[in-house]
């Protein structure tokens, strides 16, 4: 419980700020209003990160290859994009009519075929989670608004009996060396404060909340008293920050029944209709059962404030056809057609609303799969080619850079690298040449800010 009182029982304002305080990296909140108003180089931009954990095929997602010999063409055909001769995979026919609102990357490279989160967390991130790098730079809540900055959005957030992410390729709130202050704000994953956000809210935490407003209502009484009968522009501001309503953002019922309806892929894959025989059928579950939503979480939470969100389902996109995994042809069923549904309302809604200059959607796993589909119906793992897509930010959309060879198993242009998506990722959400002038930022996080060079044709 806060308290915001003095010694002999009165008010405290160095209390109060304390409060204001907390989380934001040692900065007070006025503090942190004043510096916003004097300028700085965060650009008013936010990245959805949707991680497609497991490693999705390049064929069957947007590079479909139905030239090349049975083995090697998408198991799922094809369908044509709204873009003059390219077409995606055949359980993306959504996104095929979303098409000219993309940048389809055709030589994303990874690295390796091992299974972790690479492109969120990894050795080319400082080993923490890329939403840390730009909270360690601009602070963990958002200036204006009290939102944090970073936060993760995984199943339990929508529902709590789904299952937990498994943590033995990585943990998406790692922030390597940064400090775990730094860390995404995962609602959802416990916590006290993270249960005040859940969408069920008992009537004793309801009437606590309450007993908080009041005590702030007091305190802003007292301060208005010692600072001459009115408070400061940033204190008022600040006042608003607290008591504003943060947890409406995550909270689903505060949005239109038919906005929820659009997005909700739970109908699309009923939980009987996936095969047991799959160790996988939980995580399938839980992908179908969430994502839609998820995706609608995040949509809020960038307009009110959040800069990076990572959204993330399980472990679902590693189609081996082995005793865990799907075939392909089953296994995009499970979930392509999800993905499909979410990701194209998503990017429609955000049209809708004039926010695709704002937000910058990012899809990606860490690998793509093997050229060649196994004698059981799968792919294997795969380093050497990827898919990415991209929407929205302001960058140049309706395009597909770079090009594979005929099989899909390496570029045949020019790779695309991990460190030029993330050099993408900074290049929208920061002034890099304001960032450069910051004389206390950390030097290897200012060096993945500013020296990471974007993907060509993009910026």
């Amino acid at each position: 419980m806060f308290t915001f009182s003095d010694k002999s029982g009165g008010f405290n304002r160095r209390g109060f700020l304390k409060v204001g305080s907390m989380g934001l990296g040692g900065w007070s909140l006025p503090g942190l209003l004043q510096a916003k108003a004097a300028g700085n180089a965060f650009r008013d931009k936010s990245v959805v990160f949707v991680f497609m954990h497991g490693g999705p095929a390049q064929t069957e997602t947007f590079d479909p290859k139905m030239d090349a010999p049975m083995e090697v063409r998408s198991a799922t055909g094809e369908v044509k994009t709204t873009l003059p001769g390219i077409t995606f995979g055949g359980t993306f026919t959504k996104l095929a009519r979303e098409a000219h609102r993309m940048a389809v990357i055709r030589s994303f490279v990874t690295g390796d075929g091992n299974h972790d989160i690479k492109p969120i967390v990894g050795n080319d991130s400082l080993k923490a989670n890329l939403g840390s790098i730009y909270s360690k730079v601009a602070g963990v809540t958002q200036r204006e608004t009290g939102m944090p900055t970073n936060v993760g959005l995984y199943p339990r957030a929508i529902d709590p009996t789904a299952q937990a992410l498994p943590t033995d390729f990585g943990s998406f709130n790692s922030t390597g060396g940064l400090g775990r202050a730094f860390a995404p704000f995962e609602p959802g994953a416990g916590g006290s404060l993270q249960q005040d956000m859940e969408l069920r809210m008992d009537r004793r935490r309801l009437d606590d909340r309450r007993s908080l407003l009041g005590q702030l209502d007091d305190v802003k009484q007292a301060l208005g008293a010692t600072n001459g009968g009115g408070l400061s522009q940033f204190h008022q501001q600040a006042f608003d920050t607290l008591t504003g309503g943060i947890a409406d953002a995550f909270d689903l019922s505060k949005e239109d029944p038919r906005t929820i309806a659009r997005y909700d892929t739970g109908p699309l894959i009923p939980p009987d209709s996936i095969r047991k025989v799959w160790n996988n059928h939980n995580n399938y579950r839980d992908h179908g059962q969430s994502l839609g939503k998820l995706m609608l979480m995040a949509r809020r939470l960038c307009e009110r404030g959040s800069r990076f969100v990572t959204v993330t389902t399980n472990f679902v996109w590693d189609m081996h056809a082995d005793v865990n995994n799907a075939t392909m042809k089953e296994g995009m069923q499970y979930v392509g057609a999800p993905f499909d549904h979410a990701i194209s309302t998503f990017i429609q809604d955000v049209h809708e609303r004039g926010l695709q200059d704002k937000i910058l959607l990012v899809c990606c796993g860490e690998m793509g799969r093997s050229p060649r589909i196994n004698a059981n119906g799968g792919r294997d793992h795969w380093g050497k080619l990827a898919p990415l897509m991209l929407s929205g930010g302001g960058l140049q959309m309706g395009q597909v850079i770079g090009s594979s060879t005929r099989d899909a198993g390496e570029p045949e242009s020019d790779p695309v690298t991990m460190q030029n998506l993330i050099g993408t990722i900074m290049h929208t959400l920061f002034d890099v040449g304001e960032v450069r002038l910051m004389p206390d930022l950390q030097r290897d996080v200012s060096q993945i800010v500013t020296q990471y060079q974007p993907i060509r044709g993009l910026m």
